[in-house]
């Protein structure tokens, strides 16, 4: 909001009653003590020191402790209007010589006077305050301290006197306003005498720890990715996104209209990043923690043991219970305390209760804009009015959406399931068909939608269809079973025909050889018991042996 800040100058915060004037200087005093060594003096003309340490001691500050420390000085300085009359010679000389003893006796560098109306209740000439404050002005400047001076805002002008705002270097103003019955408390930098500043309205919240502000504009779109993929929680989605899942770091939205199983979804992944290892910061806006806890039970997830372990948190709020810009503040401020990977809306869509659509995206922008900066992955629900299109929100966001899932209720054969697809992805490729969504008591579950006969069924006509197909598939597979075993036993006899075929001719085949072997062997006897015949008629063979002596003889 400012490049630098008003050291060494007074600043006037201005604002109605209970818009934090108090707070607002209160902290500044003890935050310049605690973090940057600078003892400060409270000056204060309408509550008590007691009273104020009372106040502050539910912030985490315990002005008593510093007091005792040297940290801080408290003075109270009463005033009543009675006392004070209009003589014409009215000077703050008393108070500079109070104010000038307390800085002395701690050495302070900041001094908070609170509330400044109170030194001029009684008078109603001008000239006097408005010179009566360019003096307190110029003294605190002559002393070195940083000041802040807090004012009551008039009947239209900023300040009771409308002259404050004029001898102030710095000038802020603290809103505090009922829209539609949503409070929303607003800061703007009215004036900064040598420095460049926002002009914006900043909101502002309120709460255990002091005074938050953040700056409306959008933080841009030079922020870090990543290639890292983390699982969705469904084995099945995941393989619909190459096998991987989302990309880390990544915007994906959930919508659908009611009952079909966003916040089902969204816990899943819940407990998927949990079971990594990762911190998860689960925003409700519909259901208390306890009862998503149990509602989840019933599909076989168990996230009350990540809130024991601390890798959970849910932060559950009724979205009406403060404007948009405060549940901006309080997501910074949550996801600042708790550091998450992982970052859980459910729904968005409730925001709009709060705002209108357009106020609700430019929140939403801002929100992304900051986890996308801080790869955070973050999962958004949104609920889709029946009476629209699926394919659009309420919000308008679908352009900062890097994966968007549409969950939508397919109605045949008088029964509504559930089906998911993938509207669209960036960066990966990514299945394009319809998936039935299944809850079961495992978990979530994706099936095909059956189209084999050109017909989408789902639920129990998918399953009636799917069950008659199986048992066709097995009647024709026992069919085949049976011709296989008959034609097994066809080889098999065919293969023993053979084999006995087979063994005759072996049989034949050696009968025939020993025959052959026999008559080999009768007829070598024979020509044996020739020789010996013609051995015993005198060397006179026959047959053929004689012809061949008779051959040689003729030689």
């Amino acid at each position: 909001m400012v490049k630098k800040k008003p050291q060494g100058r007074p600043t006037l915060i201005c604002g109605s009653a209970g818009c934090g004037k108090t707070l607002f200087a209160m902290e500044f005093l003890l935050r310049g003590a605690l973090n940057f060594g600078e003892p400060g003096v409270f000056m204060t003309f309408e509550e008590s020191p007691e009273d104020l340490a009372k106040n502050f001691i539910s912030l985490g500050f315990d002005i008593n402790d510093m007091m005792s420390r040297g940290l801080i000085a408290m003075d109270h300085v009463y005033i009543e209007r009675s006392e004070i009359e209009e003589t014409g010679e009215y000077d703050l000389e008393g108070l500079f010589i109070r104010l000038g003893n307390a800085i002395d006796s701690i050495g302070a560098k900041r001094v908070v006077l609170d509330t400044i109306e109170a030194l001029f209740s009684g008078l109603s000439n001008a000239a006097i305050i408005r010179a009566e404050l360019r003096r307190l002005f110029l003294w605190l400047k002559e002393r070195g301290v940083t000041a802040i001076v807090t004012g009551e805002s008039g009947n239209k002008m900023l300040t009771r006197y409308g002259l404050e705002e004029y001898v102030a270097d710095c000038v802020i103003f603290l809103d505090f306003r009922i829209d539609e019955q949503i409070s929303t408390r607003r800061l703007r930098i009215i004036k900064y005498r040598g420095s460049s500043h926002g002009a914006d309205e900043y909101p502002f919240l309120i709460d255990e720890g002091g005074l938050s502000i953040l700056p409306i504009t959008s933080l841009g779109l030079d922020y870090p990715v990543s290639s890292r993929r983390v699982s969705t929680g469904v084995p099945k989605l995941d393989a619909m996104l190459e096998g991987k899942g989302f990309y880390r770091g990544s915007t994906i939205l959930i919508s659908g209209t009611a009952g079909t199983g966003k916040t089902s979804l969204a816990a899943t992944f819940a407990d998927a990043a949990c079971r990594r290892g990762e911190r998860c910061l689960y925003f409700a806006f519909e259901e208390s923690p306890s009862q998503i806890i149990r509602n989840m039970a019933s599909i076989g997830m168990d996230l009350a043991k990540w809130v024991k372990k601390g890798l959970l948190r849910f932060h559950s709020v009724r979205p009406s219970l403060y404007g948009l810009e405060m549940h901006l503040l309080t997501f910074h401020k949550v996801i600042n305390t708790f550091n998450p990977q992982v970052f859980i809306v459910d729904p968005i869509s409730n925001l709009t209760v709060a705002g209108s659509a357009s106020e609700v995206k430019s929140i939403l922008t801002r929100l992304i804009d900051y986890l996308k900066m801080t790869n955070i992955t973050t999962f958004l629900t949104d609920l889709t009015r029946c009476e629209g299109s699926l394919e659009q929100t309420s919000e308008e966001i679908s352009s900062l959406i890097d994966t968007w899932l549409l969950l939508r209720d397919i109605e045949l054969n008088g029964e509504r399931n559930r089906g998911l697809y993938i509207l669209k992805s960036r960066g990966m490729a990514h299945s394009n068909q319809i998936q039935e969504f299944l809850l079961t008591d495992r978990g979530i579950d994706l099936v095909d939608i059956y189209t084999g006969t050109g017909e989408v069924l789902t639920g129990s006509a998918r399953a009636a269809q799917e069950a008659g197909e199986k048992a066709s598939d097995l009647a024709r597979q026992r069919e085949v079973e049976r011709r296989l075993r008959a034609q097994e036993r066809k080889k098999n006899a065919l293969e023993a025909n053979i084999a006995a075929i087979r063994a005759e001719f072996d049989v034949e085949t050696l009968e025939v050889l020993l025959m052959a072997e026999e008559e080999k062997k009768r007829q070598a006897i024979q020509a044996q018991d020739r020789l010996e015949m013609a051995k015993l008629r005198k060397g006179k063979p026959s047959g053929p042996q004689a012809m061949r002596s008779k051959k040689n003889r003729k030689g």
